[in-house]
């Protein structure tokens, strides 16, 4: 019985391997053609030759490595980060329904951004990540917080509950700042509906260590994750020390989060939807949805992107709203899927 489950082990994550091997290739397949395309189309081979070996005098390869190439690793960037960060809060709260948007993180974060630029002005935008970062951190606790107050504690319902109140009230607040002051929030208008445009490779070498290091301590504590989400009795019984399991998987989340809207405003569904695909494929052990997640969401950022940039040309479409009409017809499917 020992050898033949050892070997369905190794057929399991040999089989595994090979799909995260496939969606990396779809990955490459689709950054290509989001570089490819746009108002101005170029060759697959102009996109190659570009990326190899740029020539500083040719427009085309100006318009890849100043426009769609930052736009492109952004993307990938900002899918992985959410996706992960939704898989991780479903995980420790034991609800589907979990994700950085449902949870206020994503309401604090863009809060923080907006108020700070109200104060400072736009040249606190520098500091973004780190001012949405605040925000995301003192949301989750207070989200927390409130929820803990409840009677019950705080339950996956009262988490969930408590989340979508504070994000209605911040969004609420974000709106009447923005009415009183449109002439100085022009700028944050296509941030805040969630858009990848206007972002340069500099802007992502400031986010890009922090959501690195977060994925991969994400990475290292999914084994843990997989217990967590039997239960704190069962975590407990294998000697998991379950507080400050929560406490390490909330700063990856937090820090996650906030990266993503830094760069990227506050896009929906992707946190939610990615990690019950990824289960759809893996079955319930984290160490698997983690790194699927991670795959599947810049896939999916990269595509909508994609269609964002498309769809209506020769303008474009926020990122934001693509992902939303997308992931909510998907998210229904997913949920008719589970109930049968």
């Amino acid at each position: 019985m020992t050898q033949a489950a050892g070997l369905l082990a190794r057929r399991s994550g040999s089989l595994m391997a090979l799909l995260l091997m496939a969606l990396a290739g779809a990955i490459c397949l689709l950054f290509a053609l989001h570089i490819a395309v746009g108002a101005k189309p170029l060759p697959l081979g102009t996109v190659i030759e570009a990326l190899l070996a740029r020539d500083p005098k040719a427009f085309d390869h100006s318009i890849i490595w100043d426009l769609r190439l930052p736009r492109a690793l952004i993307a990938i960037t900002v899918g992985a980060a959410l996706a992960v960060s939704g898989a991780l809060m479903q995980g420790v709260t034991r609800n589907p329904l979990a994700d950085p948007g449902l949870l206020g993180l994503m309401a604090g974060a863009s809060f923080a951004v907006v108020m700070t630029s109200l104060v400072f002005g736009p040249a606190m935008t520098n500091w973004a990540p780190w001012i949405a970062a605040l925000g995301a951190f003192v949301t989750a606790l207070a989200v927390y917080a409130v929820a803990h107050w409840t009677p019950g504690g705080p339950t996956p319902l009262t988490l969930t509950l408590t989340g979508a109140v504070i994000s209605a009230f911040l969004a609420a607040l974000v709106s009447i700042v923005h009415l009183l002051n449109e002439d100085s929030f022009d700028n944050l208008r296509v941030w805040l509906s969630g858009s990848l445009s206007g972002r340069s490779l500099e802007t992502l070498g400031v986010t890009a260590p922090p959501i690195i290091v977060a994925l991969l301590l994400g990475l290292a504590l999914a084994p843990r994750v997989t217990a967590l989400a039997m239960g704190d009795d069962v975590a407990k019984g294998l000697g998991i020390k379950t507080g400050q399991l929560k406490l390490q998987l909330l700063v990856v989340v937090v820090v996650l989060t906030s990266s993503a809207v830094a760069l990227a405003g506050p896009l929906g569904f992707v946190g939610l939807v990615i990690p019950h695909v990824a289960r759809l494929l893996v079955g319930s052990d984290y160490r698997w949805i983690v790194p699927f997640s991670a795959l599947i969401g810049a896939a999916f950022l990269l595509g909508t992107d994609t269609l964002a940039r498309i769809a209506i040309p020769p303008r474009e479409i926020s990122t934001g709203i693509i992902t939303a009409m997308v992931g909510a017809p998907v998210f229904i499917q997913l949920v008719r899927m589970r109930a049968r």
